[in-house]
């Protein structure tokens, strides 16, 4: 029960701006789309947490359009300074979340943290992508599509173990930006819901550190990271 209740916590409570839900009425959706760079092959990178220094390893086959975003996201410099605003583990462990832009700025209340996005500085408008799941015998992930039935969410490329990556968003399951969570044990809850793009490879022991409010000092890419617009 007390897992259940985490879980529907997640699931409801915001964690970007409010979207209203995407129609792609036949448009081309992920990487085909162009909008978002897509990651070609893995990525590895470092995370400089204020406990201590986090690496991750991106999966590019799996999750191309995820990752390809947090990668470019690193590039652009979006998680420097930012802070983990969410983290549970009470009643149970459960996950450290990070990467609202806003948590940033100083002049932003904390009672806004976890309601922010990712701001395209050229258009000013918010950078949202689909939930991406990929099964493992299909070529191509598939894209804003909860996957939730028993029988399909064993046959995910990526679920959500102890260390997972994945993106955090609202109620829409096309609403992700920049947020990010680190599941702090297996969540298969989670799996087919929120798009798992990676997982921790070094530090975990940080991460299990970690409190709210500690900063995200600096993201950088260590290895790989090759972005390319369409498909990988």
């Amino acid at each position: 029960m007390a897992r259940w209740l985490l879980t529907l916590l997640l699931l409801l409570t915001p964690v970007g701006l409010t979207a209203c839900a995407a129609e792609s009425g036949g448009r081309p959706q992920g990487c085909e789309a162009g909008v978002v760079p897509c990651l070609q092959g893995a990525a590895l990178v470092e995370l400089e947490t204020s406990r201590g220094k986090v690496r991750v390893q991106l999966d590019g086959a799996a999750a191309p359009l995820t990752a390809g975003n947090f990668v470019d996201l690193v590039n652009k410099r979006a998680y420097n300074g930012t802070l983990f605003h969410r983290v549970v583990r009470e009643p149970v462990p459960f996950v450290v979340q990070g990467g609202d832009p806003q948590t940033a700025n100083p002049k932003v209340s904390p009672t806004q943290y976890g309601m922010g996005n990712y701001l395209d500085p050229a258009s000013g408008q918010s950078r949202l992508i689909p939930l991406e799941l990929k099964l493992s015998k299909e070529g191509a992930p598939r894209y804003g599509e909860l996957l939730t039935a028993p029988g399909i969410t064993r046959q995910l490329a990526l679920v959500h173990q102890r260390g997972a990556v994945a993106m955090a968003r609202s109620n829409d399951p096309n609403s992700a930006s920049a947020q990010f969570y680190i599941a702090l044990q297996a969540l298969p809850e989670l799996d087919g819901r929120y798009a798992v793009f990676g997982r921790v490879v070094q530090g975990m022991e940080v991460v299990d550190t970690i409190q709210q409010g500690d900063k995200l000092i600096k993201a950088s890419l260590v290895d790989g990271g090759t972005l390319v617009k369409g498909e990988p």
